[in-house]
């Protein structure tokens, strides 16, 4: 059976990734100054769709279980990307200041307010689609692995829209992370406290450059 012939034809996750697609574009590519306006809007798109499209998720419990297995991941993931910092300012020749341009987009809202933004939608949201939905249906048409492998390509491919070379290698990193996580069997509810602590806690609480100065290209106007 050749490749191609494997590709499930299955609407929900053609249509779902060219939401996704669409979504990030115009999330990343707009006025800078409603930047979180529109990544909210995007999580709650997205989220709604896998919801809708996959009964399973709407079943998703955090149990306690689930909230130390995800405050565990998170830390890990963190100290990944505390070397990878490091890493990306020395081998990428803007890694410093694409990594700054990031942190730049905290200056845009109150940090409370996108707290609440990262934990209770976008992260959820990530969750469910781009595992749930997305890497869970392409599991199932082509294997765990293969699923994974696929399932991280199409995150990491997502933000290839915002121009910024450490962004999306980041994404790719996490996304593979995360999506390991979900090959191996680890509940959703685990993955959904993973994302949300990981999110709050390198972007706000302790991120890896201590004060955003610079302002520069991040795919955002």
């Amino acid at each position: 059976m050749s490749f191609l012939s494997r590709i499930p034809r299955d609407r929900a996750l053609l249509g779902g990734l060219g939401l996704a697609y669409g979504a990030f574009a115009l999330t990343f590519r707009g006025p800078r100054r409603s930047f979180w306006d529109r990544m909210t809007l995007t999580g709650l798109t997205l989220g709604s769709f896998a919801l809708k499209t996959e009964p399973e998720l709407r079943r998703t419990r955090i149990r306690s279980k689930d909230i130390a297995v995800g405050l565990a991941s998170a830390g890990a993931l963190y100290g990944v990307f505390q070397a990878g910092d490091r890493i990306a300012r020395v081998i990428l020749p803007k890694g410093g200041s694409e990594i700054e341009a990031i942190y730049d987009l905290r200056r845009l809202r109150p940090k409370a307010e996108l707290a609440a933004r990262l934990a209770l939608i976008i992260g959820p949201a990530e969750e469910l689609f781009w595992r749930g939905l997305v890497q869970g249906r392409l599991e199932r048409g082509f294997g765990r692995v293969p699923g994974a492998l696929m399932g991280t390509a199409a995150y990491g491919g997502a933000h290839v829209v915002t121009g910024n070379t450490t962004l999306i290698g980041a994404a790719s990193v996490a996304g593979a992370f995360w999506g390991a996580l979900h090959a191996a069997r680890v509940p959703m509810g685990a993955l959904i406290v993973s994302h949300m602590a990981w999110d709050v806690v390198i972007f706000l609480i302790a991120p890896t450059v201590k004060e955003p100065d610079a302002k520069v290209a991040t795919g955002i106007d």
